[in-house]
C-alpha cells in the first residue's frame, strides 16, 4: 500500500485541479493520502474533500504556523470536531522554532507551546495520534510528548538525528520522509533514510511544498510524486521498491489503524 501520509490537498494551489489530482494519485497506485488541516478555518473543508474522495482521510488540528492568528476558543471548536467527525489523527500540530527564534520572539514560542500541549492533551482524552510539525524543536517536542501517554504518530518531514529517531520510536512514532530525501546534497536526510529501517518509515509528499529534485525548488509538488519517491527510498536501501510499498504501508496502519477503513474502501486489503 503506498500512502501519502502528509498532503495539504485543500491548499490554494490545489484550487484548479484538485479533484482531478486526487483522482490521477489514486489511478497511479497512491491507495491513500492523508489530509491534515492546519487552522480551525480549514476543518470543513479537509473534511469536505475527504468525502468527495475514497482514498482520502483527513486529520484535525492547529499548526504552529497558525497560533498567532487563532483564539484558544479554537481548541474548543476542535474538541467538538472530534467528538462529532472521525478523523484518523490530530494534526498538523507541535513547534517550529525555524520561522520563529525563541530569543527573538518568546512570546510566540510560548504560545505554540500552550497551543501544542493542549492539543496533546485533547490526543490523549480521545486515545487519538498526532501528526507532528518539529521544524528546528525536536528536543522541546520530545520533552513535551514524554509526558502525555499518547497513541503514537509521526513525526513529519523528520530531519533529526539517530538518537533523537530513537527517541520518537521508543514513543510508539512513525518518521515520515519524502521529498527533501530525494535531493543528493540533503546528505543528512539520506543518511537516515539508509541507517533506520524501514519499519521505523512511512512516505509523505507534504504538497504542494517540499517539491522532489525532479521537480524543483519552487515548483508544486503533488501525491501523483509519491511512487518516485518510494522509489529513491528503496534505490538508498538498495532494496526493491515493492518491499518499501509494503512495509511503510504496514507501518501507516499501525501508527494510524483508522487507516484500514479507508483502504477497504478502496479495496486494497486482502
Amino acid at each position: 500500500m503506498l500512502i501519502d501520509t502528509h498532503c495539504h490537498l485543500d491548499a490554494a494551489e490545489f484550487d484548479a485541479d484538485r479533484d482531478n489530482v486526487a483522482e490521477q494519485a489514486l489511478l497511479n497506485g497512491v491507495s491513500g493520502i492523508v489530509v491534515p488541516a492546519v487552522t480551525r478555518n480549514n476543518f470543513d473543508n479537509v473534511i469536505a474533500l475527504c468525502g468527495r474522495h475514497k482514498h482520502c482521510a483527513y486529520a484535525l488540528g492547529i499548526h504552529p504556523m497558525y497560533v498567532g492568528a487563532a483564539s484558544l476558543d479554537d481548541l474548543a471548536v476542535l474538541d467538538h470536531y472530534l467528538g462529532n467527525y472521525a478523523p484518523v489523527a490530530i494534526g498538523e500540530i507541535g513547534l517550529d522554532y525555524f520561522l520563529t527564534n525563541p530569543r527573538d520572539n518568546p512570546e510566540n514560542i510560548q504560545r505554540q507551546t500552550t497551543f501544542f500541549v493542549e492539543q496533546l492533551k485533547i490526543a490523549q482524552h480521545y486515545q487519538l495520534p498526532v501528526i507532528l510539525h518539529v521544524r528546528g524543536a525536536i528536543d522541546e517536542v520530545l520533552k513535551q510528548l514524554r509526558k502525555y501517554k499518547l497513541a503514537g504518530g509521526i513525526a513529519h518531514a523528520f530531519n533529526g538525528s539517530l538518537q533523537q529517531a530513537q527517541q520518537f520510536i521508543d514513543l510508539g512514532f512513525k518518521l515520515g520522509f519524502g521529498g527533501a530525501m530525494t535531493y543528493d546534497r540533503a546528505l543528512r536526510i539520506r543518511t537516515l533514510a539508509v541507517k533506520l529501517p524501514l519499519e521505523a518509515m512511512v512516505l509523505e509528499t507534504d504538497a504542494p511544498d517540499i517539491p522532489p529534485e525532479w521537480v524543483g525548488k519552487g515548483g508544486r509538488n503533488s501525491p501523483l510524486e509519491l511512487p518516485k519517491i518510494a522509489q529513491v527510498l528503496a534505490d538508498l536501501k538498495q532494496v526493491n521498491v515493492s518491499q518499501v510499498v509494503d512495509i511503510t504501508g504496514v507501518n501507516v496502519l499501525k501508527v494510524l489503524p483508522k487507516i484500514a477503513d479507508l483502504c477497504t474502501r478502496v479495496n486494497v486489503l486482502h
